[in-house]
């Protein structure tokens, strides 16, 4: 709020409370919804083949599930009472949405990794997604009850603390944060969760373009091109992955896919980036499988070299609509991989320098990306509840800095979250009681996959197929 002070921005933030009261955001709400109908509307618009690949994802655990079904929760969302402070969210914050990249400087930094459905929203949505994952993680992993509060109350503590803090901050200290891997572990993690992140810092730091050019890229002839791998691999016209009215196969040549949406792209970054990318040669592009969220939506990953035949890997990824701009309405996007790209810049403390967007054939959205650029994730495999709960007060910082950076309103948030553990206590039985109905949305996924009402295939069958 332009002009008002302090105390006129906490006034805002504790009358939001009268609107929705801290203690109401235990209640999931009366679900009236066919979950297999809002699955199959999110499919829209993707590969078809893909598709039933996505859904035999979905189908491994109740996490991978909740991962792709993201329209499900917005849906739920939408239908109970939600504050008014509204900013950019997330809006797919779940737990495995996060993690660690490089910043434009080399270092490593933690924060929100995944902007597909960024949209405005109720600050809370991106909470209640993300405290929500946890519950469902912990379940998983076979924890007691009481592990699993205690990963969520990390979490919603550590963003209420985190907000208070940023309250308090000067508007270019904020935008200047940035949580480094240095910081987080000495401020979260317990001394065995130090040493596990140390080396996966080791290996990360072997993510670099450099590092994998030998594992996905082979010569031929005078020429670089990437190898046919599992989720990344080359379309020719004849592929039964495609059908014939996709823009990859009705165009026939894959270069006039890619050049004309590469051109596009280059307008969207500032002059001095064109210049750097002015100095590298595209050599090769392939399709690649994106994850669960987002397979079946198109994604190209370009190939390019520099004088010296260093590489750099762009991805070009299919914009789809946010599910979250379904159910609650904001004003819609010029173009949905701007929409992607202006908000991941504004919740993420440092952006990718080659961040930008690109019309592709038939009028198809997309935005651009490096890949292979010191990306590093959980391996919920080897957490243990110490593990869980560090990682769950970092996920907290991380949306708590980009909540506060994007919107400017951590004073109004943390005057309504307030400094008691209300608004926590009632977020974590939010997150148990959806637990129970993304279990039992998941075990109704299993039936139709399982009757053939919905086709799911795994990686193995669609191998066979063509390769992936």
């Amino acid at each position: 709020m332009k002009g008002s002070t302090i105390a006129e921005r906490e006034a805002v933030g504790r009358a939001a409370r009268e609107r929705s009261k801290r203690s109401s955001h235990r209640a999931v709400g009366e679900i009236r919804r066919d979950p297999l109908e809002l699955i199959r509307q999110s499919s829209e618009g993707r590969i078809r083949k893909l598709v039933a690949l996505r859904y035999g994802r979905m189908a491994a655990s109740p996490l991978a599930f909740l991962r792709g079904s993201a329209i499900l929760q917005a849906h739920d969302l939408g239908q109970v009472p939600h504050t008014d402070l509204v900013l950019p969210i997330c809006g797919d914050s779940h737990l495995l949405n996060f993690g660690g990249f490089s910043t434009p400087d080399r270092q490593l930094v933690f924060d929100v990794n995944d902007f597909d459905e960024v949209s405005h929203g109720p600050f809370e949505w991106d909470l209640k997604r993300l405290v929500a994952s946890f519950a469902v993680t912990a379940r998983q992993l076979g924890f007691s009850r009481g592990a699993a509060h205690d990963a969520v109350m990390s979490a919603v503590l550590q963003y209420r603390d985190r907000v208070a803090q940023y309250a308090q901050s000067g508007t270019l200290e904020l935008w200047y944060e940035r949580i480094t891997f240095d910081r987080m572990i000495e401020a979260v993690l317990a001394p065995e969760g130090r040493r596990r992140i140390r080396r996966g810092m080791e290996k990360a730091a072997g993510r670099i373009h450099e590092g994998m050019l030998d594992k996905v890229v082979e010569r031929v002839d005078d020429r670089l091109v990437m190898r046919d791998l599992p989720g990344l691999f080359h379309v020719h016209v004849g592929d039964t992955l495609f059908t014939s009215e996709d823009d990859g196969v009705r165009i026939g040549d894959g270069h006039k896919l890619i050049d004309g949406a590469y051109a596009d792209y280059l307008q969207t970054l500032p002059p001095d980036r064109r210049e750097l990318l002015a100095q590298f040669t595209i050599q090769d592009f392939s399709f690649k499988v994106a994850g669960i969220g987002s397979l079946g939506a198109r994604c190209f990953v370009l190939l390019a070299t520099d004088p010296s035949g260093k590489p750099l890997f762009l991805q070009l990824k299919e914009a789809l609509p946010s599910v979250v701009a379904r159910f609650f309405k904001s004003k819609e996007p010029r173009h949905e991989g701007e929409r992607v790209v202006r908000a991941q810049q504004m919740l993420q403390a440092t952006s990718d320098i080659f961040l930008g967007w690109a019309t592709g054939p038939g009028g198809r959205p997309f935005y651009v990306r490096q890949l292979f650029d010191m990306k590093m994730s959980p391996n919920l495999e080897h957490v243990d509840t110490e593990l869980l709960n560090g990682y769950a007060r970092v996920c907290g910082w991380a949306l708590a800095r980009a909540h506060a950076r994007a919107s400017g309103k951590a004073i109004e948030i943390a005057a309504y979250i307030g400094r008691n553990d209300q608004f926590a206590e009632a977020l974590a039985d939010y997150a148990f009681a959806y637990a129970d109905q993304v279990e039992r949305d998941y075990d109704a996924f299993l039936k139709a996959c399982r009757s053939g009402a919905l086709d799911a295939r795994t990686d193995e069958d669609m191998a066979a197929d063509f390769r992936v």
